[in-house]
Formats: C-alpha cells, structure tokens, sequence
C-alpha cells in the first residue's frame, strides 16, 4: 500500500481502505486478482496495470499437476476494472528487451505512469532512478518500454508472440542438445550410452523422440553433484545482475542433517557464503556418482533414480520385438513416461509410484497378443 499527498496531513490512514485504490500496479497476477485486493478497488476509479505471466506458488513444489486458474484470475479483474485495466507478460517482455526479467517490475509501474494512475511528473520518477543508483540505465529503459507497452500493446504483443513461438527443434538437434548436456553433467561416455539408445529407434521418429526426452530425464537426475554444479555461478550471475552489497542465503536440505518441517519434508536450512567454497569440490566429485563410493548413493531416492533407469533399459528392450501398428501409442507413451516423475525428495517418490502404475498396464498393452489374435 502507497498513498501519495502534497503534505503528511492529508495522508489519515497508511493503508488503502476498501474501494478507494486510484492505481492497482500488479507484479503477480494471482495476489491481483486475490479477494483482499479486489476489494480495495472500485469501478470507474481504479486503473490497473498488471503483469499477466504466470508465476508459480509454492503449490507447485508439492503438487506438479499443479496449474494457475489464469483465465479465472483475469476475467475476475477485467469484471472490476473494465476498460481501465491493462494486462501483459511484463516478465517475458522483459527478458525479450533487456535480457532479464527481472526489470518487469518497472515495466509494470512505466504502464500505470502512461495510463495517469502515478501523480507523478517523469522528471521525478527519472531522478529517484538516479538516485537509486541500481541499473540506473535499464531501469530507465524498462519503465520507457512500460510506457510503450501501454500505448502500443499490439506491438508488445507482436514481440512477445515471436519470443515464445519458438521453432520447433529438429530429432537430431533434440538428441544434440541433450547429449551435450549429459556430458557436462557427467561425462562423454553417458552421452554415447544416450546416443545408442536413442538410436535403436532411428527408424520411427516419433519413438525415438520420445526416448530422447525420456532416457534423458532418466539419466540427469539433480542429485547434490548437480546442485553444486548449478549453483558455482549463482554469484556471478547475481553480481552481473545487482549493485552494492551482495549477501546469498542458499537454503537447502543436506541429507547428512537429517530431521523434517512440520509437513514431513526435508528440512532446509540456510547457510551463507561457506558455501560457495563447497560447491566447486563437490561438483568435481560428480566421477563417484552411482559408484560404491558415492556417499550420496545410499538414500532411498538415489537408489530409486538408479532402479528406474536400470527398468527403463528393460524396457525399451521389450520395445525393440514387441512394436507394431497396433501398440505403437502405447510404446511411444511409455518411453516417455519417466517425463511425468517430476519434482524432488517426497514429491518425486511419491509421482514415481504413480507413473509405477500407468507403466504396468502401458507394458502389458506391448507384451499382450492383439485382441484379434485371442478372438481367433
């Protein structure tokens, strides 16, 4: 809440009661479109900008089924503010301008200045980014494209569409891209070990694709090797980023320290920058990975990841005698089944015993003769 007055008196209260919000400047759509801020606006009064890019809760972490009511959550703020409410996917627009979407916050707020809901002259609003002294140009930029999404959101829209339609990758760019990655993630004999599997299928597209996607997931588990890796450059990529003091917390849950929240989830724990020392050894440490010597190995969810990989080889095994006309769906699901067992820790066990169930009756589709064959 931000009230705005030419003298301390005239501000009574710091909040803004119901009915009475002038400008709604929203950098997540569902805390927008949420009862409590709905209620402050009213009808012909509010102006409001918000940032229609779907940011995930934490809902997510728990439930990877999990998806925004987006459609509901617009339509819930077009009701209230009707022609008064501009909506676009600052975040991506952002990083399609500047490079990070982290500047969509100011691009928000230069929508809602062009829009006449901040009595505030652009010579102010110029010097307090000044002032600031953080990115002082970019965040000049973002809030000039803020004002241009404003006035031209067909334009903004145009760029945004050439943004995420993406063209579609080629199987071998597939099976490329992701060959490259196992062998940063590991070694170069993991990716030919990817690429042999990949290529017993080269003669259906479709299938082959399919394992690309799915043997890789298999085979690039995040364990703590690959967390380390990961975050050896958080630092500079923050510092690339920020300006001034800069003070990482990395939250996380070593196995060595055992315990759970009150949710029955691994308990993370912050720890500050110690870490950055770590990292670096325990990313060079990715050789004892799935060795005897791993001392990672032994949890229940490692031994899980190995288990799946090792049934996911059998499987496509079978594949190779048991495909035809009639079962190739089935195959083509199964091989990128492993795709559905997302998430970590409770969440990933918990997503593989169901995709535990899906796989039993996807094989027994394969290894079962025809309807046809039983009827003859």
């Amino acid at each position: 809440h931000c009230r705005l007055a030419s003298k301390p008196g005239d501000i009574s209260a710091i909040r803004v009661a119901t009915g009475e919000c002038d400008a709604l400047i929203g950098g997540d759509l569902v805390v927008s479109a949420g009862a409590k801020t709905l209620g402050l606006m009213k009808t012909g009064r509010t102006k409001g900008v918000v940032n229609s890019h779907q940011i995930m809760t934490g809902d997510f972490t728990r439930n990877t089924e999990f998806r925004l009511p987006a459609e509901q959550l617009a339509l819930a703020l077009q009701a209230r503010l009707r022609d008064n409410l501009a909506m676009f996917d600052a975040s991506e627009l952002a990083r399609a301008l500047l490079g990070d979407s982290i500047y969509s916050n100011m691009m928000v707020f230069g929508a809602a200045w062009q829009m006449g809901a901040v009595p505030l002259s652009h010579g102010a609003i110029v010097r307090a980014i000044e002032m600031n002294g953080a990115a002082v140009k970019r965040n000049q930029l973002a809030f000039d494209y803020g004002r241009w999404a404003a006035l031209y959101p067909a334009d903004a829209a145009a760029i945004l569409s050439s943004e995420t339609s993406v063209k579609p990758r080629s199987l071998a760019e597939i099976i490329d891209f992701r060959a490259d990655h196992l062998t940063i993630y590991q070694n170069a004999a993991l990716a030919t070990k990817f690429r042999d599997m990949v290529a017993r299928f080269q003669d259906d597209p479709a299938l082959a694709e399919a394992v690309a996607r799915g043997y890789h997931k298999l085979l690039s588990y995040k364990d703590e090797y690959e967390v380390a890796r990961l975050l050896t450059q958080t630092r500079d990529k923050a510092r690339a980023e920020f300006d001034g003091d800069l003070k990482l917390t990395y939250h996380l849950a070593p196995p060595v320290l055992s315990g759970t929240d009150a949710n029955g989830r691994p308990k993370k724990r912050g720890f500050g920058s110690m870490m950055e020392r770590a990292f670096p050894l325990l990313a060079r440490l990715k050789g004892l990975r799935g060795t005897v010597f791993d001392p990672f190995g032994r949890s229940a969810e490692r031994r899980m990841e190995r288990a799946l990989i090792a049934q996911y080889e059998t499987d496509m095994a079978t594949l190779l005698t048991h495909v035809d006309a009639n079962n190739r769906d089935a195959a083509i699901a199964l091989a990128a089944l492993p795709l559905e067992v997302r998430g970590f820790g409770p969440v990933k066990m918990a997503n593989a015993a169901r995709a535990e169930n899906r796989r039993e009756a996807l094989v027994a589709m394969l290894t079962s003769p025809p309807a046809r064959a039983a009827a003859e």
